[in-house]
């Protein structure tokens, strides 16, 4: 999932906005033989490249969970400052499509970033809820353009192919210090996510909003980039923080419900 101020999911929604929970049966894993897990409230999630074995009768057709509502015809819209300062607009919208990965059948979210009326991203994002309410990302297709053309499609992966696995965009039941991966694409895509308050207050746009739950994103792959990203109920992602710049930052100004 792109980080949301460094052009953003997922979420990147998000994720924010990426194993069952603590305690849940919903997304059954089976880990590496190898794999040691840490007692505590992070033992069900899965870890950086730790395998999963999902089971599509664990999964419910529609995300209905309160810190991403990610209910067809949702969308968002945010006002974004990037890490060079510059201006850009982020749209996510649920589609009624979807998206059969590993016999799930996945919500298809289209995010669009511009600038100054032009597309600067076009993704495809799908996500999937297990039973618990845990909000589960299986990959994306996205594309960077230039001018109109599209220059890059890195960041693009998908749940079971070519070793990639499945990540966590938001637990059923977050508890402060909970990790999880979001995603991993070896090389591509290793967004690692971890829980640091459920009581934020935020203030955007939108809105203002209490109780918000806040994490601390970050991936391998860029040492130097570290996000806070803030899920506020019943509106999902509503506020990304680019801790490293100081300077980047995305606020939700719209959020229309079954908008379709």
């Amino acid at each position: 999932m792109k980080p949301y101020v460094a052009i953003l999911v997922g979420l990147a929604l998000g994720s924010v906005l990426l194993g069952a929970c603590r305690g849940g049966s919903g997304g059954k894993m089976t880990p590496a033989p190898a794999a040691s897990l840490t007692p505590g409230p992070s033992s069900s999630l899965p870890q950086d490249d730790e395998p999963v074995e999902l089971d599509p009768a664990d999964f419910v057709a529609e995300i209905d969970n309160p810190y991403w509502p990610m209910v067809a015809g949702n969308r968002w819209v945010y006002d974004e400052t990037d890490a060079e300062g510059n201006e850009l607009q982020v749209e996510i919208t649920v589609t009624n499509d979807k998206k059969n990965i590993l016999g799930i059948s996945a919500a298809v979210v289209h995010d669009v970033v511009t600038q100054d009326g032009s597309v600067k991203e076009d993704t495809l994002d799908w996500y999937a809820q297990d039973a618990d309410g845990n909000i589960w990302y299986l990959g994306e297709d996205t594309k960077e353009y230039e001018d109109g053309v599209v220059v890059s499609t890195k960041g693009s992966w998908q749940a079971g192919v070519d070793g990639a696995q499945p990540g966590i965009v938001v637990p059923a039941n977050p508890e402060v210090g909970m990790t999880y991966r979001q995603e991993y694409y070896a090389g591509e895509a290793e967004d690692r996510a971890n829980i640091l308050s459920l009581d934020e207050h935020v203030e955007v746009p939108y809105g203002a909003f209490d109780g918000c739950l806040q994490t601390e994103d970050s991936t391998p792959l860029d040492p130097d980039l570290l996000e806070h990203k803030y899920y506020c109920r019943d509106a999902g992602l509503a506020l990304v923080i680019d801790v490293a710049s100081g300077v980047g930052r995305e606020g939700l100004v719209t959020f229309e419900q079954n908008a379709r």
